[in-house]
């Protein structure tokens, strides 16, 4: 019989492990149908209507239509995992690269778990003409961001809860349990569930302020420069194409200053991007 430590492990080694979707069509998968229905069922007439008529508009190949109705959609109901999906997919299909990862993006703020919008992400990042290696890091802060990519701040807080109450549990089997192999089950669950219940809270503050403070943007302009100071007189530095992925590190002005994954750093043009 294993020991609770030993499943407790395995489980927290399983949900480091990434998972493996096989895909062919290099293509965003496209769920219009089953995806958005869930979106805005329980919205106003209206919004319903606007659903129709952007699936319907999908169906027919009508992408610009779909994707107006998309943006109305989400300027009426506010954000909305569904609508991002299928607004970044429709983006695709009008070869908007930068907008379908924008959507993805956004999509994945608030489902970080997503294994179809990170699929479709990634055939969107292959196909930017910027080709950014990041930064080397060490395979444990890989698995770190891995898991805490796996569920929102709400999936997060609600594992943090299960694993107080397992702590509460074990602790109870410590301190009054007569038998000897309880008092040390207790002992041991015990600190996998601290533990975990600590990390837990991390990722819950990580992706809420993630989703709340956004401070990621994709460049949107067909190209842009760089500059070594938040004026146009400034140093050209490189220059960025649309669909990059950035971090926003300071703002004076109409200015941004960004950083890449490679770590260089600089200054754009606020109005050259938008914030995910």
């Amino acid at each position: 019989m294993k020991s609770p430590l030993l499943i407790c492990f395995s489980l927290l080694v399983a949900g480091l492990t990434p998972s493996v979707q096989a895909q062919q069509a290099d293509v965003p998968v496209t769920q219009v149908t089953d995806t958005i229905n869930t979106a805005v069922e329980d919205q106003p007439a209206s919004s319903i209507d606007l659903l129709n008529a952007a699936e319907a508009s999908y169906t027919n190949a009508d992408y610009t239509t779909a994707a107006t109705l998309y943006e109305s959609l989400l300027t009426e109901n506010g954000p909305d995992f569904h609508l991002y999906y299928n607004l970044g997919n429709t983006y695709y299909r009008l070869k908007d690269v930068a907008k379908a990862m924008l959507n993805y993006e956004r999509a994945l703020r608030l489902n970080p778990g997503d294994r179809d919008t990170r699929f479709n992400l990634e055939i969107c990042q292959a196909k930017t003409i910027d080709k950014i290696e990041p930064l080397g890091t060490f395979l444990v802060t890989r698995w770190f961001h891995r898991l805490g990519d796996s569920m929102n701040s709400n999936g997060w807080a609600l594992t943090s809860l299960l694993c107080f109450l397992l702590l509460i549990a074990s602790l109870t089997a410590y301190f009054f349990s007569r038998r000897s192999w309880l008092k040390k089950s207790g002992f041991y669950v015990g600190i996998v569930s601290l533990i975990l219940c600590i990390l837990s809270l991390i990722y819950a503050s990580k992706t809420y302020q993630a989703a709340v403070y956004p401070d990621q943007a994709i460049i949107m302009a067909p190209t842009v420069t760089v500059k070594s100071s938040p004026d146009q007189s400034g140093t050209d530095l490189f220059s960025l194409h649309e669909g990059t992925k950035v971090t926003i590190t300071n703002e004076i002005g109409s200015w941004n200053e960004i950083e890449l994954q490679d770590g260089n750093v600089g200054w754009v043009p606020a109005t050259s991007m938008e914030v995910i």
